[in-house]
């Protein structure tokens, strides 16, 4: 009886899919009551002996759903890599080993031909290629050409084992044929996609933080039950938890792109390259703004007529938030402040993640030390680290305007023994070392050469060594006795 309720309740999912369907099959689970059976069982029998990863067992049913309904389930392609990849581990026989590696690349070819919702051709044509360069590396020039289709149909969602690959193929070319060009080309399209990718992934995990509060606020007024508050939490976790992962694998990728550029980016080579690139693409924006993120990793590019002329042609026509920045770092540069303020200022308004908007902050606190406005600094500085806390030289530079702020309180001003600046200084570069490590070391020299409030001035002001003290003036900070 309950067997019959089940075959029952399969028959109805599976008409009620097959009537819906619109897939490239036709069908989703067969043509016929029969087919949809034998597909339904087929299934069941492959995921019970997938999920045991009893692989061999699995590849049967296996290959009965990808011959006979393979728009039944994108599960059947979504698991096929690690069945596939264990079972040609596993072989010892160099000719089935052969038909198990063409299956792999056979299912990232039409992953997308039978479910096209969720799985992009381009997507596809990039892990075959992958898979093929694993196993069959002498096909490294078919390879190369298929993850440059791959790319281009993918762009900033390409992924970053696809990244590395590519840029790997790239600098081999150019080691085997001599051939510069492919790897600028590469990390052309490496530097502006990673960037797209790292920046679209940080804006939907800025765009998920304050949901927190939202649902927090609901469950508080009793709007929503403990249960539901709990499902939601746990999904913007997992949600932002992803995005924090994908972003710090972008991040990697784009470190061992810049570090596999670095015996190809001499500035000569590359300005020679694109000399005359730039005089057939001046109208070119897409070309200029992959020459211009190019140049931009080079002093000496940064430093030429070119670089600029691309600049300005690029912010004119299409400014963004990098562009601004660009721009205004020509005019730091230059030392025109005033200029620089003003893109600095715009690049703050068309950045779209805090992360981004971080740095000009800080340009501007610089610009404002440099112009010994310490207050001005000091709240821009703020604004860096409300961008990025983990933004150390933040902490750093309002240490240096705190120690530079010393003759400000010479002669007791403000009421304040002068050398209590040494203490608050001493504390932002504590601060800055915590939230950023890599500082740590210019944090040590910078404390070490601060100046020393003598034990009879402390003895003289009735002041003691551990206790705090606040110092006014514009500082208004409490800090610790030395």
């Amino acid at each position: 009886m309950k067997k019959t309720i089940l075959m029952a309740v399969i028959l109805m999912i599976s008409f009620t899919a097959n009537a819906q369907n619109t897939t490239p099959c036709g069908f989703k689970y067969g043509a016929t009551e029969q087919d949809s059976i034998s597909c339904l069982e087929q299934i069941t029998l492959f995921r019970t002996s997938f999920d045991q990863k009893n692989y061999d067992k699995a590849y049967g049913p296996w290959q009965e759903i990808v011959h006979n309904c393979p728009c039944s389930w994108n599960g059947v392609f979504a698991n096929a890599s690690k069945m596939l990849e264990a079972l040609i581990k596993a072989e010892k026989d160099s000719v089935h080993k052969d038909v198990l590696i063409d299956t792999l690349v056979w299912v990232y070819n039409n992953y997308a031909t039978y479910h096209p919702k969720s799985y992009t051709k381009g997507k596809g044509i990039g892990w075959a290629a992958y898979y093929t360069m694993k196993y069959r590396p002498q096909n490294s020039e078919t390879v190369f050409n298929d993850l440059v289709t791959s790319i281009e149909m993918e762009k900033q969602n390409t992924q970053p084992a696809i990244w590395d690959l590519y840029f790997q193929l790239a600098t081999m070319k150019a080691a085997n044929d001599g051939d510069t060009a492919t790897v600028v080309e590469a990390y052309e399209r490496a530097t502006e996609y990673i960037d797209e990718a790292i920046i679209s992934a940080t804006e939907k995990y800025e765009a998920d933080l304050p949901q927190f509060e939202v649902w927090e606020q609901k469950f508080q007024n009793n709007e929503i039950s403990k249960m539901q508050y709990d499902k939601e939490v746990k999904k913007i976790a997992d949600d932002t938890t992803r995005q924090i992962k994908l972003i710090q694998n972008y991040k990697k990728t784009a470190a061992k792109v810049e570090k596999g550029f670095i015996p190809y980016a001499n500035g000569n080579v590359l300005l020679g390259l694109y000399a005359n690139k730039f005089e057939e693409n001046k109208n070119n924006i897409p070309a200029l703004k992959k020459m211009l993120l190019t140049l931009d990793k080079d002093s000496l590019c940064r430093a030429s007529k070119m670089y600029r002329d691309i600049l300005e042609i690029v912010h004119n026509n299409e400014p963004n938030g990098k562009s601004a920045y660009m721009m205004a770092m020509l005019y730091f540069v230059d030392k025109d402040y005033s200029k620089a303020t003003e893109y600095l200022n715009q690049a703050i308004s068309l950045f779209t993640t805090n992360e981004e908007k971080a740095n000009p902050y800080y340009l501007l606190a610089v610009i404002d030390f440099t112009n010994s406005r310490y207050s001005a600094a000091r709240t821009n500085c703020y604004s860096a680290l409300r961008c990025n806390p983990n933004m150390g030289r933040a902490y750093i530079l309002i240490g240096d305007m705190y120690r530079a702020s010393y003759n400000q309180y010479v002669n007791g001003g403000e009421g304040v023994i002068a050398g209590a600046v040494y203490w608050a200084a001493a504390d932002k570069y504590n601060k800055a070392q915590s939230v950023d490590p890599s500082v740590a070391n210019e944090c040590a020299k910078k404390r070490a050469t601060l100046g020393h409030v003598s034990d009879d001035v402390l003895f003289n002001n009735g002041l003691k060594k551990g206790t705090t003290y606040h110092i006014g003036g514009w500082i208004g900070e409490d800090t610790i006795i030395r």
